[in-house]
């Protein structure tokens, strides 16, 4: 399994993935889930993958080569396309193509055809749009209103970021968010793991110098994960403790309702019980 999370603000976009795969227990290796395609002053496109790796990885290569039909026109690629839908619908042109190819056989062994990805980036002449794609090569794009997407364990890393990101939210801190989505799915889930990668990209330059890949002695990291835990347990020790009998509390729990009663069967001394 994995985790990819891939965030688009005003200022830019971020991008991040963790790098586990396996196939059992005694199956855990490490590939990479991200995949830059750039074209420097032209275009600059980020893929996050998730699901099964030989499907994924598939798709990645023929991406490079995928010619979407244009009638009368040159075919469209990644590399000529005029907007990044066009560059969407080539890419779930090439999950078809690989569905064509490998699809009946997997199904044979009882294997799913499963892979979901992040594709976002900048081409030359429109803003930055960010797509979820699906199994089926087709997708959504994210909005003002969802301004990220997430695809593998992503339940574990959900809660902060709804609580943090907006499309304001300037590159720095969304980093760093996405860094303690992370840090949350890495501390429940043992199906994703380290080294990670993180890509913070700002509108309009058509090119990153933010790419670092995050192992266990990277020390921001390190600094996160620790005042992260620390925090949390702080801020839950703050808060107060229920009080039972309302006392002098400012919140009390127990609090007439007019809703409904807790359903109560008490038995009496001389009710038999059958």
């Amino acid at each position: 399994m994995t985790y990819c999370v891939g965030i688009r603000l005003d200022a830019g976009l971020v991008f991040m993935s963790d790098s586990r795969t396996n196939a059992g227990l005694d199956q855990i290796s490490t590939y990479r889930k991200m995949m830059v395609y750039e074209k420097p002053g032209d275009r600059f496109m980020v893929l996050l993958s998730a699901g099964n790796l030989s499907i994924s990885q598939s798709v990645r290569e023929i991406l490079q080569v995928e010619k979407l039909d244009n009638g009368d026109e040159p075919p469209i690629t990644i590399w000529n396309a005029k907007s990044m839908f066009d560059a969407a619908r080539v890419l779930g042109n090439a999950v078809r193509r690989v569905y064509d190819q490998d699809g009946k056989a997997l199904k044979a062994t009882g294997v799913d055809f499963n892979a979901s990805m992040i594709f976002g980036g900048q081409i030359q002449g429109e803003a930055m749009r960010m797509f979820l794609v699906y199994s089926a090569g087709n997708f959504i794009e994210a909005t003002r209103e969802t301004c990220y997407f997430q695809i593998g364990e992503s339940k574990y890393g959900k809660p902060i970021l709804d609580r943090v990101v907006t499309p304001q939210t300037p590159l720095d801190e969304a980093a760093k968010c996405a860094l303690i989505s992370m840090d949350s799915t890495l501390k429940s889930n043992l199906s994703v793991g380290l080294p990670l990668d993180l890509l913070v990209y700002e509108a309009g330059t058509f090119k990153t110098n933010q790419l670092v890949c995050i192992d266990e002695g990277n020390p921001y990291f390190s600094m996160i994960r620790g005042t992260w835990g620390q925090r949390l347990k702080q801020v839950f020790e703050d808060i107060e403790d229920p009080r039972w009998d309302g006392g002098h509390s400012e919140f009390p729990l127990c609090v007439p309702s007019p809703r409904y009663e807790p359903m109560r069967k008490i038995s009496k001394p001389d009710e038999k019980i059958v």
